[in-house]
């Protein structure tokens, strides 16, 4: 009925449904909706036209019956608001070649328009839902139809025009929108092409005028990702150049199929125009006038074209201003300590050699969708620089019973780069193929959905990384599905850019963008049109490091070798120090930020090497040589004069208090000795066998002679004892097997380490240890007093907090005043004092404690709106207070930021005094039960381990606390402090709560009661924790302990009584402590089982409680004061013998009691438990058979058990003994031939059992190992008697399974078939013999395991491609057994060229640290590596030997296939 839209809007905001529209009085609507009186009157009444028009409408909320409304009121607000939640998008460029351009499923174009300039077209919308589905023939006849009733329209009026076929034009289609894309199948596309032949049937005249402005149907493909189903909308454009339509009119007769006649008719000639957003035929009376205009029309064509044709180019915009500010987040220097995550496809080889900018930035990893990229694309190029990581989108998928530590580790991800092939890679063996986009939807998206969102919600914080889409060549389908993943998991766009050299290129890119975000953001985070040279040098120049920098390391003759930075991260366990370390600096980034890198260290922070560098430039002042800093330089000295018999790994220990300036001192030395020495420091979390195996390439990098090398300086921080000897051995061990001179010391390992009494651990040992504590000597004082006042003229106090408190020695009431004077006027109530609070009472208790930005930005409920001002925006939120005594952190590693207090005594200062009257068990409580902060996901990992070490850790001097505790500090300080067990146990039990029923937290609520001798609930605890956990051994000694102190406890009451010990009075405690005995016993079984972890208190514990269990026995009246007390005592525990007095108060206990002898013989004789090993076969033997033993000729007569007994003599009874013949070769060939002649002549038709078999058989192998020449029986003979194996491997010997790899081994000349049916009989072997192996080795430590390799694959066919380890004795004997060991572990044995003639290498290929053999073709072949470090982290094809052991088939000497 035409109501306006201004009235509709207040119709609308008044809540005016249909039903209530039909009752409005003139009066509301002018008063309410200021409606002007022409509108009012059809409203006016019920029995108005709006009445007739009216539709069904559903129930009101209230129950009344259906109202009538009417569309044009509640259909176009409902439509208003459907349309207001689907994304604008705009339409393909009109008329142009070669576009890349695609649009996204429910996306809305603007809506149909007429004629706007002529050039700009107009456009139409046609759903085609249906006609789409017809048959080739209808569907030409109303797809011609549309186009020419639209085309002749267009150029009747001169303008350009678009028709979009797969676009809703009409407000039937429920649930869409007008101009929402939903895209149509195309099967065939020449039924389209082909739809436009009808020009020359429906157009009489200037037929090929119509063919000229009528351009062929363009394809426009439709993004779904709901569906797999290709769709696309079909679009024609219309060009009537003024050239070719000139004075012309064009009448068109459209054609339509007709049902009735099922053929294609010409409807009337007609002559058509765009009349608005509609195409009209001209009526009979507007005829003349439209002849008469069409020279007006063609003058305004072809002003229109000179126009398009004259029109001004566009502004040039800055792009490299552009880029920068992206790339730096508004900031004169790419931030050093970001992470980039790079996004990119097949890069023009022109392109590869401008990528020096990408070679200096921090890339946690490429998604890369070119196949070819590392063989000829930028990981390729990237290599030559770089070490980076294979990985396949699978490999982001964390398995079920890892951490995102374990995770992070095993992919090695801030170590080296990780280059995520996300489509296909070729020349690699494992399974990476490049699928259709189709296909990749279907099998790989998940895969990327779930990569994405590890990365985002688990890896990296928001803050800490910037994505760059790299656009450099056509985008297809799965690269832009990374646009989708990524933008809802950063939670918009503020940290992605997209660089794109080519304009082409970014079009299909950017109307994919805009349906995510505003077209307005795509083009601000868009850099597009600049060539990839241009980029290149542009960013070169906001780097912080100088482009042509290169690193130098000292060499042994005093000059200097490069370090290449390939090489240097392969060594990813050290931080190395080079000679011109910090030099690559950029000058403009010094003079930027130079302030800031001294104000952090002053103000608390851990140095870092630029501070010795600035320092040493005389940039800013020098940095204070410690005396202990002259110290350890001493003793370094001293080093270098050592003997000859001196150790050749010198340790130097310095120990310090916390936040004493430890760390500085030891890196002082190393900053001073990086010219002479190879320095470097040892990373956290990596094996001593990773990190001396990285140590021992660094000093043999570059040089020629191991014998002439530059010593190794290795800084160690904060490690345990353990660690460092770990280390040591391994070095040494090393060290030995290159039989180096130790006149000089190969490897320094100074070790920095924490300690409440450093001066103890110096006297100790003088010559090793070093103490640096807050205490300063006569001469730093005067150093420290210096520096102030000069710090002190350029910062204020507050911005240099901790050298103001380490220049007053942290004496106590110095920091007291200090704490009293910043928490004045404080807000206690405010959530940042309750941060404060908390990081206080981590800091206080939990040694090297922190708590990441992004939980506390989540209790501030902090909202950053500008990434660029992130830091910003969060030091605004803290409060003065905060501000001074919190630390900014940044994990060295991952880049993650942090905060903690100052200094350790700080934070023990505003816990005290912040507090007031409250009490640190509430704050605790606060603290555990604080949700913001438990859930958080960033650094949870961390938070967690710091909140559990809170309430469970215990001090320990060893750990480089000030004493040994039975509980946690904290949980000490409440007992003991607050007075309050009662509260610790109130915690404990909140902690176990959060932690989801942690037994370990019931662990130390056990403890906790049976300390306060509530046995009743320590009992409760200890179970609750040992039925979670049945065979932890700690676990199960804690729940011994609660019967043993119960036990104790008991006998202690039954002394203070002064009543005579009856069997009556002590029954109680006797089962207690033979309860107690149960548990230790208990304890004893899972420590034997466990692996991992030695624990011998249940051993201890039950022999205590068992002698304290005798002197109660012996105690009682009954035994005591007999004169045969303590015959009568033994007569009891020893026979079946039961004294009248103890027979039923003590029944059930009888039983155990008498066995506690045994229990104590078990204890007290360790020894006994050894099983002792007997034969008893010689009994068997008569002098007759002992003739064969003799070397006489065996008599014929013998029975088959006889022959049994001579094999078992001769060495043939089992594998072992038969395989000891191959090292011990004395009389070897005679005896093993001795041997065969005991078989029947005929094995196959003997019925033998299956150790005969497996005997037999490896006697056959080990005599041809030894005399090649003898041959007596061929392969398939053997492998044919392996056929009388039973078919259930599960009832195979080991031997058998082993004997079933190495025969059927498939040889070079096998058929297909034979050889795939050779692998399947090996991977049945292979698999039974894995889990044999395991049950085997469950109860031997990890350290112990070895495998040993029984045979190699040799190069040669039959039994002579076997070929035992013995072999290679001739090519290693003139080495040591020890340096013989090292070479073969080091890989250093196998490239002798004997050794490679003699083996034969086989193909593979690794995928996620798995090793793969190529060959089977139905299952992927795991082959185990024999040395595990000596797999690539990559995935890589790869060449090694192949050995044969009791575990399967083992990889030796994995090279990567170059």
């Amino acid at each position: 009925i035409g109501v306006k839209e201004q009235y509709i809007e207040k119709l609308y905001e008044e809540e005016v449904n249909g039903q209530i529209l039909l009752t409005l009085n003139e009066e509301f609507l002018k008063a309410k909706i200021c409606m002007k009186s022409g509108l009012k009157k059809p409203n006016s009444g019920k029995k108005t036209e709006l009445e007739l028009k009216s539709v069904p409408c559903v129930p009101t909320a209230s129950g009344d019956p259906p109202a009538q409304t009417h569309e044009s009121v509640e259909d176009v607000l409902k439509e208003r608001q459907t349309s207001n939640s689907k994304e604008d998008c705009r339409p393909r460029p009109f008329d142009q070649e070669g576009i890349d351009f695609m649009y996204v499923k429910h996306r809305v174009l603007q809506p149909e328009s007429g004629a706007f300039n002529l050039t700009s077209p107009c456009h139409e919308f046609k759903s085609f839902a249906i006609a789409a589905a017809l048959d080739r023939t209808r569907l030409q006849a109303k797809f011609a139809k549309e186009v020419l009733k639209f085309a002749t329209g267009c150029m009747n009026i001169r303008s350009n025009g678009t028709i979009h076929f797969g676009v809703m034009d009409s407000k039937e289609d429920a649930g869409y929108v007008h101009g929402e894309i939903i895209g149509i199948p195309v099967k065939e596309r020449d039924i389209f092409v082909d739809s436009l032949d009808y020009i020359e049937r429906s157009v009489c005249s200037d037929k090929e005028h119509v063919r000229q402005c009528v351009r062929p149907p363009r394809f426009i493909e439709v993004m779904d990702r709901e569906s797999t189903e290709k769709k696309y909308v079909v679009e024609v454009d219309i060009v009537p150049s003024i050239s070719i339509v000139k004075s012309k009119v064009y009448a068109v007769r459209l054609p339509n199929f007709k049902e009735a006649t099922n053929k294609v008719e010409f409807e009337k000639e007609a002559i058509l125009r765009r009349l608005g957003s509609k195409t009209e035929p001209v009526s009979d009376k507007d005829l003349s006038d439209f002849y008469q205009r069409v020279k007006d029309r063609d003058a305004q064509r072809e002003e229109a074209e000179k126009m398009k044709f004259l029109s001004a180019p566009e502004n040039c915009q800055d792009l490299g201003r552009k880029l920068t500010m992206l790339m730096t987040s508004g900031k004169k220097f790419i931030e050093k300590d970001k992470w980039f995550i790079l996004i990119t496809n097949r890069f023009p080889s022109d392109d590869l050699r401008s990528i020096d900018w990408l070679l200096k930035m921090n890339i946690f990893c490429v998604f890369d969708f070119d196949p070819d990229s590392e063989v000829s694309g930028l990981c390729s190029r990237y290599l030559q620089h770089h070490a980076a990581n294979m990985h396949s989108l699978q490999s982001y998928r964390i398995p079920g019973d890892m951490n995102i530590k374990e995770f992070t580790s095993q992919l090695h991800l801030f170590d080296q780069t990780s280059w995520i092939f996300c489509n296909g890679r070729t020349d690699y063996k494992g399974n990476e193929t490049l699928c259709d986009e189709m296909t990749w939807i279907e099998t790989k998206g998940t895969f990327l959905r779930e990569s994405v969102s590890l990365i985002c919600k688990q890896l990296l914080p928001k803050g800490t990384f910037q994505v760059i889409f790299l656009i450099t060549s056509p985008v297809e389908k799965p690269f832009l599905h990374t646009f989708y993943e990524f933008f809802p998991e950063m939670g918009g766009h503020e940290d992605i850019i997209c660089i794109c050299p080519s304009q082409d290129n970014f079009q299909k890119w950017q109307s994919f963008a805009e349906g995510s975000c505003r077209t307005e953001t795509v083009t601000n985070s868009s850099v597009v049109g600049m060539k990839m040279s241009h980029i290149n040098a542009t960013l070169q120049q906001v780097q912080p490091f100088n482009s042509c920098a290169r690193k130098h390391l000292p060499v042994f003759v005093k000059g200097t070798c490069l370090l290449e930075t390939h090489e240097e991260e392969q060594m990813y366990s050290l931080e190395i120090l080079t000679v011109d370390h910090c030099d690559e600096t950029s000058e403009d980034f010094i003079n930027e930020e130079k302030e800031n890198i001294e104000r952090q260290f002053y103000h608390g922070g851990r140095v870092n090497w630029l501070n010795f560098w600035l320092a040493e430039h005389k940039y800013v002042g020098e940095v204070i040589e410690r005396d202990a800093y002259q110290e350890v330089t001493k003793l370094l000295r001293e080093a270098f004069k050592r003997n000859t018999d001196e150790t050749p790994v010198v340790s130097i220990n310095i120990y310090h208090h916390p936040g004493s300036g430890g760390s500085t001192v030891a890196r002082q030395v190393l900053w001073n000795n990086r010219k002479d020495l190879r320095c470097a420091v040892v990373k956290p979390s990596y094996s001593a066998s990773v990190v001396a195996q990285h140590a021992v390439e660094l000093r043999e990098y570059e040089e020629k002679d191991p014998h002439k090398c530059l010593t190794v300086l290795l800084l160690i921080e904060d490690s345990d004892k353990e660690y460092l000897d770990d280390l040591r051995n391994e070095l040494e061990v090393a060290v030995n097997t290159k039989r180096i001179q130790y006149g000089t010391p190969c490897f320094i390992l100074l070790s920095c380490r924490r300690s409440y009494d450093p001066e103890r651990k110096c006297k100790e040992s003088p010559l090793q240890n070093v103490s640096v504590t807050h205490k300063l000597s006569n001469q730093e004082r005067r150093k420290f007093s210096g520096k102030r006042e000069a710090l002190e003229e350029r910062y204020e106090p507050e911005f240099i907090l901790t050298f103001v408190l380490m220049s007053q020695e942290f004496n106590v009431d110095y920091v007291q005043h200090f704490v009293e004077h910043l928490l004045q006027g404080i807000d206690r109530q405010s959530v940042v004092t309750r941060l404060i609070l908390y990081v206080a009472l981590l800091n206080t208790y939990v040694q090297n404690s922190f708590i990441s930005q992004s939980h506390c930005e989540a209790l501030l409920a902090l909202t950053i709106h500008m990434e660029r001002f992130h830091q910003h925006e969060f030091e605004e939120s803290l409060s003065p207070q905060a501000r001074l005594v919190f630390l900014h952190l940044r994990d060295e590693k991952t880049h993650i930021k942090s905060i903690r207090i100052i200094h350790p005594l700080v934070a023990k200062e505003i816990l005290q005094q912040l507090l007031g009257e409250q009490t640190q068990s509430s704050l605790a409580m606060k603290l555990v039960c604080e949700s913001v902060l438990f859930e958080h996901r960033f650094g949870r990992d961390e938070y967690l381990s710091f909140l559990r070490a809170l309430f469970i850790r215990r001090s320990r001097i060893s750990k480089g606390d000030k004493y040994d505790s039975f509980f946690s500090p904290l949980i000490e300080h409440v007992c003991e402090k607050e007075k309050s067990p009662a509260k610790a146990i109130e915690l404990l039990t909140e902690a176990f709560e959060r932690f989801n029923k942690d037994p370990f937290f019931a662990q130390q609520l056990a403890r906790l009661h049976y300390t306060y001798e509530k046995f009743e609930e320590a009992k409760h605890w200890a179970e609750t924790a040992a039925k979670q956990r049945p065979n932890n051994s700690y676990i199960l000694d804690t729940k011994g302990q609660v019967y043993r102190k119960w036990f104790q406890a008991k006998c202690k009451t039954i002394d203070n009584d002064n009543v005579p010990k009856t069997a009556q009075n002590t029954a109680d405690a006797m089962g207690t402590a033979l309860k107690a005995l149960e548990c230790f016993q208990e304890c004893e079984k899972a420590a034997e089982a466990d692996m991992e972890n030695v624990n011998h208190s249940g051993f201890f514990a039950e022999v205590e409680v068992g002698c304290s269990l005798l002197k109660l026995i012996s105690s009682l009246e009954v035994f005591a004061y007999k004169t045969n007390g303590h015959s009568e005592c033994m007569k009891y525990l020893l026979t079946d013998y039961i004294p009248e007095e103890v027979k039923d108060a003590w029944e059930p206990f009888h039983g155990p009691l008498k066995k506690l002898h045994k229990t104590m013989q078990k204890i007290s004789q360790p020894l006994a438990w050894l099983a002792k090993k007997s034969s008893e076969y010689g009994k068997y033997f008569s002098e007759a058979h002992t003739n064969a033993l003799k070397g006489q000729s065996i008599p014929a007569n013998l029975t088959p058990f006889q022959k049994r007994m001579i094999i078992y003599h001769l060495g043939g009874g089992n594998v072992t003994s038969i395989l000891s013949k191959l090292t011990d070769q004395r009389n070897a060939v005679c005896l093993l031939e001795s041997i065969l002649s005991l078989y029947p002549s005929n094995p196959l038709k003997a019925k033998f059992g299956q150790r005969d078999i497996v005997n037999y058989i490896m006697a056959h192998i080990s005599l041809n190992c030894l005399s090649p020449d003898t041959k007596k029986v061929t392969l398939k003979n053997l492998q044919a008697l392996c056929r009388q194996f039973p078919s259930d491997k599960r009832r195979c010997l080991p031997s058998a399974l082993f004997l079933l790899t190495l025969l059927f081994w498939p040889e070079d000349h096998d058929m297909d078939m034979e050889r795939e049916t050779k692998y399947e009989i090996v991977q049945s072997a292979v698999e039974h013999l894995e889990k044999d192996y395991w049950i085997k080795m469950k109860d031997i430590p990890q350290r112990k395991r070895r495998l040993y390799t029984h045979f190699f694959l040799g190069s040669a066919n039959g039994l002579d491609k076997f070929v035992h380890k013995k072999k290679f004795e001739s090519v290693t004997k003139v080495f040591s057994v020890s340096e013989k060991r090292m070479k073969w572990f080091r890989g250093e044995a196998w490239k002798k060229p004997e050794i490679a003639m003699m083996l034969k290498r086989v193909s593979g290929w690794t995928e996620d640290g798995v090793v793969y053999l190529d060959g089977p073709r139905k299952k992927r072949f795991n082959i185990l590596p024999l040395h595990v470090p000596s797999v690539p982290h990559s995935n890589e094809n790869i060449t090694f030997y192949l050995g044969f052991t009791y575990r399967g088939p083992v990889a030796c000497n994995i090279l990567v296939k170059k």
